[in-house]
């Protein structure tokens, strides 16, 4: 292990040069949109967190400061502030001015690392239009100012101090982003995520403005992240972990089961969450299902699947290993072949230990996953049976479905419609080239409580399946879905609400890939009609009805407050809610799946305490309520 002495100048080596980032910072943080702007932060955050990997940092907290900068924080070694021999500049200058620079490469300091394979933190320079830097290091501070990648001044001494650390004060530039407004919950949501990936790290964000201010250090670690996870569910037994080096390569997964039908899966490598996999998770897929198998066939002569063994399955899978290497279109799959093995091995021999260790344990898994399995054989049969009378079949479309002239899923638009009332107005409003029509009959099931079987009985589900081509469940393909904008559209009051919120627990739970594709959006129906003599004027919120009522007076008004869409004549509903020139379209975005699941198991699920809890503490948020 590098002791403080062994980090400076001479540690940091350089790659390449800066001048192309502003040119085309998609190609270093991935787009110049708000995933962008956020990303910016993760990589500075990165750089403490190597920090607090190697040993050294304690505490990292991050400041959305009410003029629009941000300041990273930790108490790490600080940037080294000698004088680099190769390149005659302070260690802060080079890792803030040339690409490709830190310590990252050198493997004496870091031996593991996330962050963008150290061009982060001069990338965070060069996209902004002023960053400060702040170093504590040998008892001294040190400051130096930057703007778009180039230095505006020295490195300075100003003095003496006690404590030691970095701090990165930056503010991104508004040439090159859509947006420089930071979301406090979705930075939240990825330092928590980072905190219970590495325990024991106290990691603090605050939010000036509005005095929001979020604490995380989780002594459990990813032990912790399960319980947490699996708080509102019902867990068949305790947390099963193991933390192992193998290779030179840290493995350190959580697992527990619960009474629940969804897999919940989260793997990690170096920190950075791989959304799309990779070896370590393949690896570890293959492990559980061939020793829980082999305990089946001991009870049972029933062969378990993949998808058996991950019913009700809460995994959080972290590796940290020297030299990763991503692929996949997005960079969040781990492709070094040889985790596969490593990550196999290490599972087989730890579950196995355990099991053979706590039978009761390994029981209750095996009942769970032959109810699965049972179930899994019982959905088949439903499947095929609504195959038999006509639907789920990919070469016929609903009977119910006014589908669109055009063939393109990009140009095509599906509304789904609550009621049928709605549902004609919907069709006869409609522009038919490109704007599909299925209506939905009632509340659909919520699927948070029912296995795929049930599903498949559902016949409101399967139409909307069926509708929209791309299958469900193994089948499951993106590639053939038939409309790239599908859009719920239900009425403006709680029964509307309701069934907003069990068609989006469909697509949360069975169709995530259309939602982080962002197919998946809903309609805003108008609130208020305002008639003033023969001028006309509709209104999505009743603040801004107040506010015309000023202006315009009261005299010679009607007001007509729409209850459901069946109200409104098709022209009325294509003008407002369907018109692509009018409308207003909400898109449904997935910022945190942790606290997505969390929700949707807390509102749809089995429990009533954690959902009257919520209910209470959420009650002064309501805005429109039908009594």
């Amino acid at each position: 292990m590098t002791t403080e002495k062994d980090y400076s100048a001479n540690s940091i080596q350089v790659l390449a040069g800066l001048s192309a980032v502003r040119k085309r910072p998609g190609m270093y943080i991935g787009s110049t949109g708000i995933k962008g702007l956020h990303h910016l932060v993760y990589e500075v955050v990165d750089n403490s967190i190597d920090e607090a990997m190697a040993g050294f940092c304690s505490t990292i907290t991050v400041v959305l400061h009410k003029d629009g900068s941000v300041s990273i924080q930790d108490d790490g070694r600080g940037i080294p502030t000698e004088i680099h021999p190769k390149y005659n500049i302070s260690g802060v200058e080079l890792v803030m001015t040339k690409l490709h620079a830190g310590g990252k490469f050198d493997k004496d300091s870091y031996k593991v690392s996330g962050g963008l394979h150290g061009v982060g933190i001069s990338v965070v320079n060069a996209l902004s239009k002023k960053l400060h830097v702040q170093v504590c290091r040998n008892g001294k501070l040190y400051t130096q100012d930057f703007a778009k990648g180039n230095k505006l001044t020295s490195l300075e001494e100003k003095g003496d101090c006690s404590e030691r650390g970095t701090l990165v004060k930056f503010y991104p530039d508004e040439e090159i982003f859509e947006t420089v407004e930071f979301h406090f919950d979705t930075l939240s949501a990825r330092l928590r995520e980072i905190a219970f990936l590495n325990k024991g790290v106290e990691i603090k964000i605050k939010e000036e403005h509005t005095e929001k201010e979020h604490v995380f250090k989780y002594d459990g670690g990813i032990v912790s992240f399960v319980e947490y996870l699996n708080k509102n569910k019902n867990p068949l037994h305790e947390v099963i972990s193991f933390n192992k080096e193998k290779n030179g390569n840290a493995i350190d997964i959580a697992l527990q089961y619960n009474d629940s039908y969804q897999e919940n899966i989260f793997s990690f490598v170096n920190t950075i969450n791989t959304t799309e996999g990779g070896t370590h998770l393949t690896g570890f897929r293959t492990a559980l299902t061939r020793v829980i198998n082999n305990y089946a066939q001991k009870k049972d002569s029933i062969r378990l699947t993949n998808e058996d063994v991950r019913e009700g399955i809460t995994v959080v899978i972290s590796v940290k290993i020297p030299e990763p290497q991503f692929e996949g279109q997005t960079k969040t799959k781990l492709g070094n072949s040889e985790m596969k093995g490593i990550v196999d091995s290490v599972v087989s021999a730890e579950l196995n230990t355990y099991f053979e260790e706590n039978p009761a344990a390994i029981k209750t898994i095996i009942d769970k996953c032959i109810n699965a399995a049972k179930a899994r054989d019982a959905a088949r049969k439903a499947r095929d049976l609504t195959r038999r009378k006509g639907a789920l079949n990919a070469h016929s479309l609903p009977g119910k479905l006014s589908d669109c002239q055009s063939r393109d899923p990009a140009q095509g638009e599906l509304y789904l419609v609550e009621g049928d009332s709605a549902g004609g107005s919907a069709k006869a409003g409609r522009n038919r080239k490109f704007q599909a029509i299925l209506p939905l009959r009632g509340k659909i099931l919520n699927v948070e409580k029912a296995r795929m079987n049930k599903i498949f009985e559902n016949e409101e589900i399967t139409t909307m399946i069926t509708a929209l081509g791309c299958g469900i469940g193994e089948e499951f393909n993106i590639e053939k879905a038939r409309y790239h904008k599908i859009i719920i559209m239900t009425d403006a009051d709680v029964d509307g609400a309701h069934i907003r919120t069990l068609i989006l627990t469909f697509f949360f739970r069975h169709m995530k890939p259309l939602i982080e594709k962002g197919y998946l959006y809903i309609a805003q129906p108008p609130l208020f009609r305002l008639k003033k003599g023969k001028s006309i004027e509709y209104f999505y919120d009743e603040e801004k009805l107040d506010q015309k009522m000023k202006e315009i007076g009261k005299e010679n008004t009607s007001i007509q407050r729409y209850k459901g869409l069946g109200e409104m004549n098709p022209g009325q509903l294509w003008e407002t809610t369907m018109d692509p020139v009018n409308r207003t379209l909400l898109q449904v975005t997935l910022e945190d799946a942790v606290e997505a699941d969390k929700i949707f198991t807390i509102l749809m699920g089995d429990e009533v305490d954690p959902r009257k809890q919520f209910i209470q503490t959420h009650a002064h948020e309501v805005v429109n309520l039908d009594v």
